[in-house]
């Protein structure tokens, strides 16, 4: 079975690209999706009115990342109960520092034209550790803009090949189906290591605290230096 991580920030189109990629490869096999979000989705909806076998987790409490990585390997051995050739994983993306990607599987980046130019710079490793950058609502802007902010990808991650998909017609989607294919089988994550570390999570705030105050703050904090006027 084939294992693609799917990855970006919130509302970059990540459901409609994978539904109009699905659409695509209905020729290549069964496929199956599985969703990492927080607190609420309605995209099994689209995927089950689609017929795309999909199952839904939420994180809740937890770091998505964290909640990724502790679940990733029973959603793999769920595709390869269900018979999938492939299954697609797509993550909640709900900071730009986070990067659910594991060395060896395919990982996909998903991120909208109209979310600024400068845009590709401010994302981090969700995007710089990606083998493929799909721009998404790139047929709304000029030309001069797709070019620009697809240039500015390539500074973040020179090595990533760049498609543009249009979430609502499906133009582009063959294409990025061509570079899925590419993708290895595998019958297992485990003792695979991720591409970059996950966002740190051990303080008092992570354990429940709500009080305010360096008395109130232990584990692993960061604080920034006001220099005095």
């Amino acid at each position: 079975m084939k294992l693609i991580n799917v990855a970006g920030p919130p509302s970059s189109g990540k459901t409609s690209v994978i539904l109009r990629l699905v659409e695509s490869m209905k020729e290549k096999g069964r496929i199956g999706v599985v969703k990492f979000d927080c607190l609420t989705s309605f995209d099994n909806l689209s995927y089950e009115e689609a017929g795309i076998p999909v199952q839904i987790g939420f994180s809740g409490k937890i770091c998505p990342d964290h909640f990724f990585v502790s679940n990733i390997e029973d959603a793999v051995q769920w595709g390869m109960q269900s018979g999938f050739e492939m299954l697609i994983t797509e993550s909640a993306g709900l900071c730009n520092r986070c990067s659910p990607y594991i060395k060896g599987i395919l990982s996909v980046c998903v991120i909208d034209n109209l979310s600024g130019i400068n845009t590709p710079r401010k994302i981090g490793p969700m995007l710089k550790y990606a083998d493929i950058v799909v721009v998404t609502k790139g047929d709304i802007v000029s030309q001069a803009e797709r070019e620009v902010f697809a240039f500015n990808i390539t500074q973040v991650n020179p090595t990533a090949q760049i498609v543009f998909v249009n979430g609502i017609t499906g133009q582009g989607a063959f294409i990025l189906s061509k570079h899925l294919q590419q993708a290895r089988d595998i019958g297992t994550t485990r003792d695979m290591k991720l591409r970059f570390t996950t966002p740190a999570a051990v303080c008092s705030y992570c354990t429940g605290e709500t009080r305010i105050g360096e008395s109130y703050q232990m584990g692993m904090m960061k604080k920034m230096e006001f220099g005095k006027r």
